[in-house]
């Protein structure tokens, strides 16, 4: 703020006679004409008829331009502050319902693979009591059939995931690719077009097993030794692709075993189109990496989940 002073004065005279000297006398004495009319009453009229005017004018001059730059430098930062506050705020909901969301996506498909593991390896395992009970009701033991069942249990297992390789890469990621995409994109929900391949795989696998629990025989056995391997595969899958891999449920200890750790960092590979799609398969995936070359890339992934793991048990434990 800047301030100046203006100051003004004027000075006036009037001559004539005071107006406390009275009216010019009329009288013709000659001595009081004299008198009034002599140089010094003259002068002295002057002097007491003279008058002094003076004007104070005092200005005041604001610099407002430096002023307004000031009230709007504050008003801007105060603006970017609540702007900023605001965004803050909407991103920490944004944030916490993302956070709600997922967790109950994650509850919906942990009560689902519960309840289809409970409910599959439930009927499993009856299915196997009554069918051997029911095939030793003579007394009669067919060893032969018994063997050839829990053998093609083990053989349809392990072909499982050479059937899920080719599956994987010949159908999947080519003629099957628009209802397979869906397991390379963010899930919205606690499910996704690609889990329709569990249902279908699923189908012949009651299949066989319907067959061989009611019906005696070595290739009643052999179906439902069959249907019982590709059922196991299937469960196992579930576990380790969705739960250890994707983390659509916790796992548990089956986090901490080194082969499935592998196995789960191999499939992130997959994802991650770093060695055109390889590998395919899931559980002899490292394999698959080690073939094209990719053990120092696999390494690191096992290495990254480790220390992503045990960030999230912290956080966990401290919370």
């Amino acid at each position: 703020m800047a301030t100046g002073f203006s100051v003004g004065s004027s000075r006036s005279f009037r001559f004539g006679r005071h107006p406390f000297l009275g009216p010019k006398p009329t009288s013709t004495l000659a001595s009081t004409s004299l008198l009034f009319s002599s140089p010094s009453v003259q002068r002295f009229d002057k002097i007491i008829g003279s008058r002094r005017k003076f004007s104070l004018n005092v200005c005041f001059v604001v610099d407002d331009e430096k002023l307004n730059t000031e009230i709007e430098t504050l008003t801007k930062e105060s603006e970017e502050e609540e702007e900023i506050e605001r965004q803050i705020s909407a991103s920490e909901i944004r944030v916490a319902e993302r956070l709600a969301r997922k967790r109950s996506e994650r509850f919906t498909y942990l009560v689902a693979a519960v309840m289809s593991s409970f409910g599959i390896t439930s009927m499993a395992v009856m299915s196997v009591y009554y069918r051997f009970s029911w095939q030793m009701e003579g007394g009669e033991i067919p060893y032969s059939e018994m063997f050839g069942t829990f053998a093609l249990s083990v053989g349809a297992a392990v072909g499982m995931e050479f059937w899920a390789r080719w599956a994987h890469r010949a159908l999947w990621h080519a003629s099957l690719w628009h209802m397979h995409e869906s397991h390379h994109k963010p899930r919205e929900g606690p499910f996704e077009l690609n889990d329709v391949f569990a249902i279908i795989n699923a189908v012949p696998a009651i299949a066989l097993l319907s067959y061989g629990l009611f019906h005696k025989g070595l290739i009643p056995g052999l179906c439902f030794g069959a249907g019982l391997g590709i059922t196991v595969f299937g469960m196992a899958y579930m576990f380790v692709h969705d739960g250890l891999v994707h983390r659509r449920f916790p796992v548990g200890p089956i986090a901490n075993v080194p082969y499935f750790r592998r196995v789960a960092a191999a499939h992130q590979l997959h994802h991650s189109d770093k060695f055109n799609g390889v590998p395919y398969g899931l559980f002899l995936g490292p394999k698959e990496v080690e073939e094209v070359g990719g053990n120092e890339e696999l390494e690191k992934e096992v290495n990254r989940r480790i220390k992503l793991s045990s960030s999230s048990s912290s956080s966990t434990s401290t919370s």
